[in-house]
């Protein structure tokens, strides 16, 4: 077939959001806003005007207003009214009490909660709470956590594939494929797939897995404490002052070692007659605990304008995620902004060998998985525990609002239920469920604002955007007749199991929403150009766009494991590689039995 200039463009325009939202260096929302901005201009001011539509540049921006954005918004203020209020802590005392009993059965019965829960829940909290409890039991037993957590991680993936609202991915493709004339999914429609072919994917967790991942030093197990980065700038009163470097490195050896002293903004040769006066910064690096132990005993400060020699002064160390306020956001946002008028000490890049120090010329921009460490008075770091807002991995107790899970327990059980059994479309009934949240205090108002992810919103807006104007042009149908061409004298099992494969290939390195929105349409074409039901080619993209195992970058979830398990990118690989191969040869037999 012939392609029109429009679609040749929308197929440009794909291909270069595909590859931006690949560039780690690139900002994923100023990617979204950079193609929807295109996207919008291009048909405002060359309208296509096809047999049966005239697509204009406005008809993109109704993606704000799509019903499956707005439902997934809900379900992520729903989510956080379960997280805030402490709902799912007792679940995480039997599973450590059970660890303690038999860790092999134990193992088992933590991949199929973890897997059962993100069924309905938002995956990335489930694995907040369990990531400190197992680290705890795995070190009471005996046992290295790096061995469990990538695989308790995994299951919470294969969990979210099992209902319409265990992910956004999965709504999204639902939602669309409704648009485009298929029958829309119930709540449990693709709940037997997952059971069979997910059965592959945990025995793989449980059984192999553990035997695949070496022993690593996880940065949460307290033996096994994080090296900052920090700088203490020297004061009249400091005991560093006046004395040789040579002294210095004396006092402090085995416990922080001096990368450089920097005077008057100058680095100066670090010779051991060097005498180190008032107003001298060291560069150093260590323990929390070193750090902080050095800065009390000899003076000098993280902050020289402010007081932070008071005797309640403790540090903490906070981990970034995707769905807290210091995602995305450069050090010198944080100052007084965010971190409430807390001192930034130390910043921690997981995976890579330098360090980052803090009050350097460069201000990167943090990531989920770089961890900051944070010095104030007690009062102040609890009161940033209470917000909810932060992922604190201190040693302290984080406290819930206890009093109110039962209530947010209640809710969206409410909100499953109605949904599941068709008394209220899902849109409806998490709308009513989140203003329950609210009016039952289980969350405040700021609480779910903070829940809803602009990234996330710009990612679907931009791929709802792409994936209409692949659809409308006739580019999507090309590409289909293109795949059809290129494998019709194949059965069609092993042209659904080509799909599958693409996009699980294709998620690892794009965010997989995109990848989902984008490659639905094409796959109901392909199953119109073969003839056959649309059914299984839309499902072999929600499976295939949530398989995402082989990088850490593939999946939020695994980059909050990549941190907290001391992993490498070869560990992923390493196990992430057979159970892919695994899930995608078991999903592509069950899809093709059940379906054609």
């Amino acid at each position: 077939m012939a392609l029109s200039a429009h679609a040749i463009a929308a197929l440009i325009l794909t291909a270069v959001a595909l590859l931006l939202f690949t560039r780690d260096r690139l900002r994923l929302e100023y990617s979204c806003l950079a193609v929807l901005v295109v996207l919008v201009t291009m048909f405002e001011v060359f309208p296509y005007t096809g047999p049966e539509l005239t697509l204009r540049g406005t008809r993109f921006m109704q993606g704000f207003g799509n019903e499956a954005l707005i439902t997934i918004c809900l379900l992520l203020v729903l989510a956080k009214g379960v997280e805030t209020s402490g709902a799912l802590r007792p679940l995480g005392r039997v599973l450590a009490r059970l660890w303690l009993w038999n860790r092999t059965i134990a193992l088992l019965v933590t991949l199929l909660v973890a897997a059962f829960a993100s069924a309905f829940f938002n995956n990335t909290p489930i694995v907040v709470l369990l990531l400190p409890i197992l680290v705890g039991v795995a070190r009471r037993v005996n046992l290295s956590p790096s061995r469990i957590l990538l695989p308790v991680g995994f299951a919470t993936i294969i969990g979210g594939m099992a209902t319409t609202i265990g992910t956004s991915t999965n709504l999204l493709v639902v939602s669309v494929a409704a648009e485009y004339g298929v029958p829309r999914f119930g709540m449990f429609d693709f709940v037997l797939p997952v059971i069979f072919g997910g059965s592959v994917g945990i025995l793989f967790l449980w059984m192999v897995a553990p035997r695949l991942l070496p022993d690593r030093p996880t940065p949460l197990a307290g033996s096994v404490p994080r090296i900052f980065d920090s700088v203490i700038e020297l004061t009249d009163a400091s005991g560093f002052a006046g004395k040789t470097l040579a002294d210095v490195r004396q006092l402090v050896e085995g416990q922080i070692h001096i990368v450089r002293v920097v005077r008057n903004n100058l680095e100066i040769v670090r010779l051991p007659a060097l005498r180190l006066q008032a107003g001298d910064r060291l560069h150093v690096r260590g323990t929390p605990e070193a750090i902080k132990r050095i800065q009390h005993s000899f003076g000098g400060a993280f902050d020289p304008e402010g007081p932070h020699r008071a005797p309640d002064q403790q540090l903490a160390e906070i981990v970034v995620t995707q769905d807290y306020p210091l995602h995305g956001k450069a050090l010198s946002e944080l100052e007084g902004v965010v971190l409430h008028g807390l001192t930034l000490v130390g910043v921690y890049r997981p995976g890579r060998r330098k360090m980052t120090p803090v009050m350097e010329s460069s201000d990167p921009v943090l990531h989920s998985g770089d961890v900051l460490l944070i010095q104030g008075k007690r009062r102040q770091i609890q009161e940033l525990k209470s917000s909810h807002e932060f992922l604190i991995i201190d040693r302290t107790i984080h406290v819930p609002r206890s009093e109110k899970a039962p209530l947010a327990l209640a809710i969206m059980a409410a909100v499953i239920l109605s949904a599941a059994l068709g008394w209220l479309p899902i849109l409806v009934s998490a709308v009513c469920g989140a203003a329950l949240m609210l009016a039952g205090r289980c969350l405040a108002w700021e609480e779910a604002w903070s829940a809803i992810d602009t990234r996330l919103v710009l990612v679907i807006v931009t791929a709802l955007g792409l994936g209409t104007a692949l659809e409308a042009t006739g580019a999507a149908d090309f590409l289909a007749q293109q795949y059809v061409s290129a494998f019709r004298n194949l059965p069609p099992p092993v042209i659904l199991s080509g799909l599958l494969l693409i996009t699980a290939l294709l998620t690892e390195v794009v965010t997989n929403n995109a990848v989902a929105v984008i490659a639905t349409p094409i796959a109901i074409e392909i199953a119109n150009e073969l003839g056959l039901p649309a059914v299984p080619f839309v499902l072999a993209v929600l499976f295939g766009a949530n398989m995402s195992y082989m990088t850490p970058i593939g999946y939020q979830t695994n980059l909050l494991v990549f941190s907290a398990g001391g992993y490498r990118f070869s560990d992923f690989f390493r196990t992430g590689v057979p159970l892919q191969l695994l899930l995608w040869l078991a999903f592509s037999f069950v899809l093709g039995v059940m379906y054609l």
